[in-house]
């Protein structure tokens, strides 16, 4: 295993943990959450915990590909875990925002699925022995709700302080721009997905 493959397995486990953080009843085993008051704002210091821990997955998620690509590790291993890595994740912190109120349905709802979508498309080219390239719509997807996401675990904060919801605005944002770059990796791909068959005079 790999140096690149370890941080991937690395962001496995902090997904595992933050997943733990945010959706365990510790209230069953005798156990509260302490709340902080700053800037006048009450927060439960378990989504400061879990915005912490996010982060850092979030950063291994660059460094590992960054180290695979530098230093030529890729391997076909390291990359079905990191695509698993990332969804494991992302997706559970959707849902489970979403299911605390935090963000409305239909983000997760939106992105989930689009996500859905792409990766049916790219399991069919690669079926066919071709890549799909990543788009700029989806790479702007992608950097709206992970700012988005850092900024609902503290609490929108500066941006809270001026009455300005900077964090809905990217996850609102991420989820228009996930259909929108479903349609383009459709349209770009639709002839790998519904190939043309060769009529014989």
């Amino acid at each position: 295993m790999n140096l690149p493959t370890k941080l991937t397995v690395l962001r496995l486990l902090l997904s595992a943990i933050l997943i733990t953080i945010l959706c365990f009843p510790f209230y069953a085993i005798g156990w509260q959450w302490p709340k902080i008051i700053a800037f006048g704002i009450t927060m439960d210091i378990k989504y400061i915990i879990g915005g912490v821990i996010f982060i850092i997955a979030s950063f291994t998620d660059y460094l590992d590909g960054h180290i695979a690509r530098s230093k030529n590790m890729v391997t076909d291993t390291g990359k079905m875990l990191d695509a698993i890595a990332d969804k494991v994740l992302v997706n559970p912190v959707l849902i489970i925002l979403s299911a605390q109120g935090f963000i409305p349905a239909i983000i997760p709802v939106l992105i989930i699925t689009r996500d859905i979508i792409v990766d049916a498309i790219k399991m069919e080219a690669a079926s066919k022995g071709k890549v799909v390239a990543a788009i700029k719509s989806g790479k702007i997807k992608t950097a709206s709700m992970m700012v988005g996401l850092v900024l609902m675990f503290f609490y929108n904060l500066p941006f809270e302080l001026i009455n300005i919801r900077i964090a809905d605005f990217l996850l609102y944002f991420a989820a228009v721009m996930s259909v929108v770059s479903a349609f383009q990796y459709f349209s770009l791909n639709k002839e790998i997905i519904f190939p043309k068959k060769n009529l014989e005079n």
